[in-house]
Order: structure tokens, then C-alpha cells, then sequence
């Protein structure tokens, strides 16, 4: 009887000793499962909302970089500047940075008491997309050669353009500036009309982290891009003439006849300058400082150059 009691107690103890060893391994597995930031508390969380057009960059590089330079964990929010301006000066969000593209979006937010200062941190300028699929393929690609006038292709009947809302997006009314410009400089009556249509052109219209899919997926011929966006796509790109591409930093100035206006509200063009502010109430001040600083390093900026962004040059910051 003692014999049989002994030998239930081994069992019973090898059968907790398998269970405990289960339960461990099993733990361990589970919390290698797990993001480093729910494991420790190094990584604090930082929350970024930024102009839509740098969604490879933001969740790419610059991610990563900011996580082991910085240990702060960057959490993204991509949309339209103005869209993004509108909702953190209505307080909707509350972002520990804001990054625009235009100074417009930026002095919302800095008038409407959410900034103090905004920082330039890179510089771009519009391009024209398109499609190695498209039809019109090689007549784009004789234009993006020099061989060829783009303004020309891009009236050829059939071809799909692509575009965001002017509404919500700088860059859906850069893109109606560029054909402004060419209109007037290069004395081409009605060019804007028959290149986009009417202002809000719903054919024409797409949320912007769609627009470079669509142009990979062939179903979109051609589509205005910053100088910045093709090349995560894989995408080929006409270059436009600097007079055209709002790359100057005093373009209103220089045209101050051409002007915007989309729902009751008059725009006129402004130099595509990215510019990044730490908000007045964010929830992690210390990091929202210490990035914004990052951005302007040597570290920061030699990504901005890998990924086809330009200095900033002479802007000046942003102030209310």
C-alpha cells in the first residue's frame, strides 16, 4: 500500500513539474509574441499626425530610427494637412506633433493657440506620376524624356488622372496651381480645364495614400505626385519645369495673380516647405520636443535625402 502511495506521489509531482514547465514555456512564448513597448516601458509612445504624402517614410526609416535613437515609439496618423490642421485646432485630436506640408495647414494650428513654433524640416516639389501599365505609357515616357510635351499627353482622350480633394489636401490644390501656372506661362488658354476639369472633379478624385496604388495597379494612367512619393512605388515620373513645380519659395509673390477659391475660401500657392511643430498640450512634451529637434539632425535629414526629400533651405520657421 505505501509502495503505491509513493509511486502516485512521484506521478503527481512529474505530472506539476510538466505543467509548471508547460506554463512557463508557454509564457515565454507569449511575451516573445509581444511588441517590444508592451514588455517594457522604455519605449515611451509618440504620437505623430502628419501630411499623408509621407506615409513611406513615417512608417518606414524614420520609424525605426526614432525608436533606437530616441526610444520613443512613433504611432502615425496620415491624412490631409488641412484636414489634420482643422481637427487638432478644433481639439478632435491631440497629437504630440504636428508635420504639414504648406505653411497654410501650419498657421491654423499656430493661430489657433495649439503651437508656438514651427520648424522647417525638408522641401519638395510636384511631379507627374504614371503608370508603366498605362496605355499612354510610352508617350509618357517620351515626355518625361524631353521628347515629348507632357501637357499634351495628359489631353490625349482616355487617359485616367488622378488627383486629392482641394478641399482637405495642399496637394490637391498644388496640383491645380502647377496647371494654373503652366496655363499662364506657357500661353496655353483653357490648359487647367482640360487637363483636371472642374475643381472638384470626382472622376479625378482619390484619398491620397490610394493615389500611388492605384497608378501601380494600372488604374490610373498618370496622377500629381510630390517629388518624394513615386519612388516607393516604383513608379517613373515626369519632372516639371521649375517655374511650374512650386519649388520656388516666393511663388505667391512672383504670381500673384493666381489664386483658389473652393467652398467660399480663396487660396493662392504656397512653397512646398514641410514644416513640424510639438504641440502646446501633448501628452508626451519631452518627446515631442526631442523629435522635433531630431528631424533637423544629421541623422534625420540624411534619411529625408535617401528618400528624395530636399533641405529646407532658407524658410524660415512658423510663428502665430
Amino acid at each position: 500500500m505505501m509502495r503505491f502511495d509513493a509511486v502516485s506521489m512521484l506521478n503527481e509531482m512529474t505530472r506539476r513539474q510538466l505543467l509548471d514547465r508547460a506554463f512557463a514555456f508557454g509564457a515565454v512564448a507569449v511575451m516573445r509574441s509581444l511588441p517590444l513597448s508592451a514588455l517594457t516601458d522604455a519605449f515611451a509612445p509618440l504620437d505623430v499626425a502628419y501630411a499623408g504624402s509621407m506615409g513611406s517614410l513615417m512608417e518606414g526609416p524614420l520609424k525605426s530610427s526614432v525608436a533606437q535613437t530616441l526610444k520613443l515609439e512613433l504611432h502615425g496618423r496620415a491624412q490631409g494637412s488641412s484636414a489634420l490642421a482643422q481637427l487638432i485646432a478644433g481639439g478632435s485630436i491631440r497629437p504630440d506633433v504636428f508635420i504639414s506640408v504648406t505653411p497654410g495647414p501650419m498657421l491654423t494650428v499656430l493661430r489657433a493657440g495649439n503651437a508656438g513654433i514651427a520648424q522647417p524640416i525638408a522641401h519638395t516639389e510636384m511631379v507627374i506620376a504614371y503608370s508603366r501599365k498605362s496605355k499612354f505609357a510610352l508617350k509618357l515616357t517620351a515626355a518625361a524624356e524631353g521628347k515629348g510635351n507632357w501637357w499634351e499627353v495628359l489631353q490625349e482622350p482616355g487617359l485616367r488622372f488622378g488627383r486629392t480633394d482641394p478641399v482637405t489636401d495642399p496637394q490637391g490644390r498644388n496640383i491645380i496651381f502647377s496647371m494654373m501656372l503652366a496655363e499662364k506661362l506657357l500661353r496655353r488658354p483653357g490648359l487647367t480645364a482640360k487637363i483636371l476639369g472642374p475643381t472638384i472633379n470626382q472622376q479625378q478624385i482619390f484619398t491620397e495614400p490610394t493615389v500611388q496604388a492605384r497608378l501601380q495597379s494600372g488604374e490610373l494612367d498618370a496622377a500629381s505626385a510630390y517629388k518624394i512619393q513615386p519612388g516607393p512605388f516604383n513608379l517613373p515620373y515626369i519632372t516639371l519645369p521649375a517655374e511650374i513645380n512650386l519649388s520656388g519659395e516666393h511663388v505667391h509673390a512672383d504670381h500673384p495673380d493666381i489664386s483658389l477659391t473652393v467652398n467660399g475660401k480663396t487660396y493662392q500657392p504656397e512653397p512646398l516647405i514641410f514644416y513640424a511643430a510639438a504641440l502646446n498640450d501633448a501628452p508626451n512634451k519631452k518627446g515631442a520636443a526631442a523629435f522635433v529637434e531630431w528631424l533637423n539632425g544629421g541623422e534625420a535629414q540624411t534619411i529625408f535625402r535617401r528618400y528624395n526629400y530636399d533641405p529646407p533651405g532658407e524658410a524660415s520657421p512658423l510663428r502665430p
